[in-house]
């Protein structure tokens, strides 16, 4: 069965950076798309970035450009988010999605806390 399993959340103080895993099993992972998404507490969760299955092209949302490089390792089956800069008002909890033939799947989600 599909698993996306993410890791690499923590604390960390405002401007500090950290990197985010996503372990993906149970489909051809190399033929995906993949992407990030987060929910902070009270809010819907958003888009953060997404990357092809190739990883030629990748996309973010307006608010992380600049700041945040989606990447992935086809070899690994693995998808990473490296988050720099980061803002007390990015604190959630960030979460792998896959679209796939059937249906969208996601990851438990690591927790991000930014805060002195």
């Amino acid at each position: 069965q599909v698993s996306l399993v993410e890791s690499g959340g923590g604390l960390v103080q405002p401007g500090g950076s950290l990197r985010l895993s996503c372990a993906a099993s149970g489909f051809t992972f190399r033929i995906y798309p993949m992407n990030w998404y987060r929910q902070a507490p009270g809010k819907e969760r958003e888009f953060v970035a997404g990357i092809g299955s190739d990883g030629r092209s990748t996309n973010y949302a307006d608010s992380v450009k600049g700041r945040f490089t989606i990447s992935r390792d086809n070899a690994n089956n693995t998808v990473y988010l490296q988050m720099n800069s980061l803002k007390p008002e990015e604190t959630a909890v960030y979460y792998c999605n896959v679209r796939l033939i059937s249906g969208r799947y996601w990851g438990q989600g690591t927790q991000v806390t930014v805060s002195s």
